[in-house]
């Protein structure tokens, strides 16, 4: 595999490496909380991500040379490409929210900060993101992911063989952990967790695809993105099923198991952390904005502005109930738009 594949891989790692997958908030709700059927979830998200990621990137790649290319009319048509097309920048406003909020957890649950100082030092740091423009935060964004899959893998590891990777005590919790199930059946939130990270990162995918230099880089950048991803959760799964009882006390249970194993792990880990949220909020801004103004223009700055005050009034909320709440409504959205592309891809 060429450079370049891994630095696509990187960057579409980073997407998805917020503040809900790297606080392992997101982890537990969507997998954890089912238990032993956690790894069935693991198994479909596989499949899901390999068929769906690799088709958004392919189709980035294919549409390179036309400007303001609408993936959503591709895929599903004129209407019901119209209507995602202004959804999207709603639901990404959510999103922004819940990485405003769980960057304020992570730094309260470590460092002791305010919640709201951290979650403002972050607003700040996804503006200045955007405002040095989209191509240099990709090269930013690549180099991040792999760095944090590496020490997700590497935390969720010793967890694992420090505790034996004895999880036949999940029972004794049973009830704790379906209160914070995001969907009534197992089956489903697998579902819910393909949709909301794949439609609602829809338009950077394709972004990322198009900045490939060949459909195999861009192919192959998106399976080996998916197999680090789901290696990371299988093993983060898995150690919190080992130490359900503290994981349940925890906004941040992957930083619990880092400060476990080591002190200065933890440190290390709570700014891997931090920079997976960087990536991701980072992400979203774009996203919201590019509806609505060109970047690197004084009215894209304004609207970054305006879209990143008002993120952080929302991020005011709860960081759990925030993504219980939004990353659910997320998924039931998209499940349009991955049928479409599930369509479209068996069609072709």
């Amino acid at each position: 595999m060429t450079k370049k594949t891994f630095a696509i891989a990187g960057a579409f790692i980073a997407w998805i490496m917020g503040s809900g997958f790297a606080t392992g908030q997101e982890i537990f709700q969507f997998f954890t909380s089912y238990g032993y059927m956690s790894f069935a979830i693991l198994a479909i998200n596989l499949a899901g991500f390999l068929l769906v990621g690799t088709e958004i990137l392919e189709v980035g790649y294919a549409h390179r040379d036309i400007k303001g290319f609408n993936h959503f009319e591709y895929f599903c048509g004129k209407k019901i490409g119209f209507f995602y097309s202004w959804v999207l920048p709603l639901n990404m406003f959510g999103g922004l929210s819940i990485m405003l909020s769980g960057a304020g957890t992570a730094l309260n649950e470590y460092f002791g900060i305010n919640v709201h100082v951290g979650a403002v030092i972050m607003a700040a740091l996804a503006f200045m993101s955007y405002a040095i423009g989209f191509e240099r935060f990709l090269k930013i964004a690549s180099s991040i992911g792999p760095v944090i899959i590496c020490f997700t893998l590497t935390v969720g590891l010793l967890t694992v063989i420090r505790n034996s990777a004895d999880i036949s005590g999940i029972t004794e919790y049973a009830s704790d952990m379906e209160e914070r199930q995001p969907a009534p059946f197992w089956w489903l939130s697998a579902l819910l967790y393909i949709s909301y990270n794949l439609w609602g990162g829809s338009k950077y995918y394709t972004a990322l695809g198009a900045s490939a230099p060949t459909l195999r880089e861009a192919r192959n950048g998106a399976i080996l993105g998916t197999l680090a991803l789901m290696l990371g959760i299988f093993l983060m799964n898995t150690a919190m099923l080992t130490e359900m009882k503290n994981v349940l006390t925890f906004g941040v249970p992957t930083l619990y198991h880092a400060k476990q194993i080591s002190y200065v792990l933890g440190a290390v880990f709570s700014i891997m952390l931090l920079m997976g949220i960087f990536s991701t909020s980072s992400a979203m801004l774009w996203m919201v904005c590019d509806k609505f103004a060109d970047q690197g223009t004084k009215k894209g700055n304004i609207t970054a502005a305006c879209v990143t005050v008002g993120a952080f009034i929302l991020g005011l909320l709860p960081f759990i109930s925030l993504i219980g709440v939004i990353y659910t409504i997320l998924g039931y959205m998209g499940f349009i738009l991955i049928g479409c592309m599930l369509y479209k891809r068996f069609k072709g």
